[in-house]
């Protein structure tokens, strides 16, 4: 119980990067995940055993093909560019306490319980801290040294509201299953409570992936729970006959409304760009012409070394923006796979590709509808920005994998209940 919710304060935590720990160059976030590491090699130490699980070996897979890509991106690097040690140390270090979390969670005794009970200290303490941080941005508390606006978005304890915005992304699916397949009736009420915290923070932060995210997934949601209610065996009821029936003529019904709609054009176009956190004004044109201008050079120059990487750590130069010149050399593509793509090649972004893709299929095999929806939501959020390095992103990817193999608690969580 100590280490799973040992393990969950390091992963709830590890956006608040405004919290440092005093004498040490790391987060709190980091170091509950170090000490959780320490704890379970303790363990094995001791005489705990490991289990070989399906998802372990798929992590453990993943994160040596990994090792193998970046240590040929970085010999390459080293031979035909400038290495910045800055840069490649704390992305070696982020990717070796990402790697030893997952693995060592993926082989624990009944790691799917152990995740699961960690799952749900991460949603409680992930809403117990936004309370605490909305007091802070709305006076009613005060805490020296963290300021939780940047401008008029809100970034709690984080540097970058993005990254806030990231975690409440992930919160919320991670809670949706909670909820959906939890039998106690406190605990249901408990998670579907906190999406609708986890969402006013989300919105809060002005972020316009947030945004299209959250919309994104409620629409996959929706359509994975009325594809399953549909396909329920039993006799057709007259509801389930009516489901299908708007769904076969919806088709129609739309090119029916297009003319009516178009006319709509302009206030839906305004509506939508109301909604993003520059009513799509010149700073949301000049983000989507920065991300055009890192995305193409981050092809070109990772189309120079062969495909094969340049080694952990940014790679670009200082994009040619007027408010830009004073950021530190070199950047980020702003893109996980691109990214990726510049640290180990082809066979980083393989390897990626790959454990999303395992995650989501155990999901869809498993019925997990709302672990399909954490990974759509990790995967929309990847697009324009880096999210590889944060636990959240790992512990839910771990959390799929673990989840969707046939396990005693996915078999007790599929059975109905007995009245």
């Amino acid at each position: 119980m100590i280490r799973d919710a040992l393990l969950a304060l390091g992963v709830a935590m590890s956006y608040a990067t405004q919290l440092a720990v005093p004498g040490l160059p790391l987060g709190y976030g980091e170091l509950f995940i170090a000490i959780w590491i320490v704890l379970a090699i303790g363990r094995i130490f001791a005489g705990g055993r490991l289990q070989v699980t399906p998802a372990f070996v798929q992590l453990a897979s993943f994160w040596l093909i990994l090792s193998l890509a970046l240590g040929i991106g970085t010999i390459v690097g080293y031979l035909t560019t400038v290495l910045y040690l800055t840069g490649l140390v704390h992305d070696l270090m982020a990717y070796m306490l990402l790697a030893g979390f997952t693995c060592l969670a993926a082989a624990e005794p009944d790691a799917d319980r152990h995740l699961r009970r960690s799952a749900w200290w991460v949603i409680a303490i992930a809403n117990g801290s936004f309370v605490i941080q909305l007091g802070l941005a709305f006076g009613v508390a005060h805490q020296p040294g963290v300021d939780p606006w940047f401008w008029d978005r809100f970034r709690g304890w984080s540097e970058n509201p993005n990254q806030l915005a990231l975690y409440c992304a992930l919160f919320g699916p991670l809670a949706l299953h909670l909820a959906t397949t939890t039998r106690n009736p406190w605990r249901r009420l408990l998670a579907f409570s906190s999406l609708i915290l986890t969402f006013y923070v989300g919105r809060l932060t002005k972020s316009d992936t947030y945004l299209y995210t959250s919309i994104l997934s409620c629409l996959v949601f929706l359509g994975l729970r009325l594809r399953a209610w549909i396909a329920t065996s039993g006799r057709a009821s007259l509801p389930r006959l009516a489901a299908i029936v708007l769904l076969a003529g919806s088709l129609p019904l739309a090119l029916a409304m297009t003319p009516y709609a178009l006319t709509e054009e302009a206030s839906v176009a305004h509506f939508a760009k109301s909604l993003t956190k520059d009513q799509g004004g010149e700073a949301t044109l000049e983000t989507f012409e920065l991300r055009l201008y890192l995305w193409q050079d981050a092809v070109e120059t990772g189309l120079k070394s062969g495909s094969l990487g340049l080694g952990p750590g940014p790679h670009l130069e200082r994009p040619p923006v007027a408010d830009r010149q004073f950021l530190q050399r070199p950047f980020e593509a702003h893109n996980t796979v691109l990214d990726l793509y510049l640290q180990g090649g082809l066979l980083a972004v393989m390897a990626l590709v790959w454990i999303v893709g395992a995650a989501m299929s155990l999901a869809w095999r498993a019925g997990f509808d709302a672990l399909l929806v954490l990974g759509a939501s990790t995967i929309i959020f990847s697009m324009p920005h880096l999210i590889i390095r944060h636990p959240i992103v790992w512990f839910s990817l771990a959390f799929c994998l673990v989840a969707g193999n046939p396990t005693a608690l996915r078999q007790q969580l599929a059975e109905p209940r007995v009245p």
